[in-house]
């Protein structure tokens, strides 16, 4: 891991008087996993979204190496390099996972899907789309509609589809939500094989996710940092134990 690669000083979020995030300063090391944890109510998906142009700050910067984000629109951050998924799955269901990411493939070069499709345009994209496909353990579904997908394999095309942006940084929220055992396993092992030469932000509020995946912890309360640190440290922070993690996190 290197320096920072995405900054944020002073960031501060306001909802008509109520700061949902106040003042909050971040460094993520470039090629590490970054998890942002904290109760409900915290700012994590507010800080979130300001991160990925979804919202603008009040107040403070954001930066990605020698670009400013602040105030750029989602798509913007996104040419810029931070791609994002979303807590909640929006894929078409009639279309394959093949075609969601040749879609997403062609999006940068100005090609959209109207309702006759240009195939000749998009099969350009057929080979790097399929590679895509078995990075995330989806080479076997890419011609099944997405609507049937299980739902471990759904987050899977998802994470397949902000790849496809080719990012410097991947945020993932929540990118084991509403999984049961075997497929949180599942995506926690894609997780690390993903990461290579990446950098990840995720929100995760299974804390056996993080402490297995993430290299960092910045722990979030009432929109401002709490703590900060590697997992095996801060779990042992009282003020991290009394907010969040319980007393058995503590005594492990």
């Amino acid at each position: 891991m290197d320096g920072p690669v995405l900054c944020a000083r002073g960031l501060t979020k306001e909802f008509r008087g109520f700061r949902a995030v106040d003042g909050v300063d971040l460094d993520v090391a470039e090629g590490s996993v970054h998890a942002l944890v904290g109760p409900n109510g915290a700012g994590k998906t507010t800080l979130f979204n300001l991160l990925t142009g979804f919202l603008t700050p009040t107040a403070g910067r954001i930066t990605l190496g020698p670009h400013e984000l602040a105030g750029r629109r989602p798509e913007q951050v996104a040419r810029l390099g931070v791609a994002r998924s979303f807590q909640i799955t929006s894929l078409f269901p009639q279309m394959t996972p093949r075609e969601h990411v040749e879609l997403a493939l062609a999006g940068p070069t100005g090609v959209t899907w109207r309702f006759w499709r240009s195939d000749r345009l998009l099969d350009r994209h057929r080979a790097r789309a399929m590679d895509l496909l078995g990075e995330v353990g989806l080479a076997g579904h890419a011609a099944t509609p997405a609507g049937t997908l299980a739902y471990g394999h759904k987050r899977a095309l998802e994470l397949a589809l902000a790849l496809a942006l080719d990012p410097k940084v991947l945020l993932l929220d929540e990118p084991t939500a509403g999984m049961g055992a075997e497929d949180v396993d599942r995506t926690v092992e894609l997780i690390r094989a993903v990461r290579a030469g990446r950098t990840v932000v995720m929100v995760e509020h299974n804390m056996n996710v993080v402490a297995g995946l993430a290299d960092r912890v910045t722990v979030l309360q009432s929109g401002r940092v709490l703590a900060e640190g590697p997992y095996a440290e801060i779990r042992h922070d009282p003020r991290v134990v009394a907010a969040y993690l319980g007393d058995a996190h503590a005594e492990d």
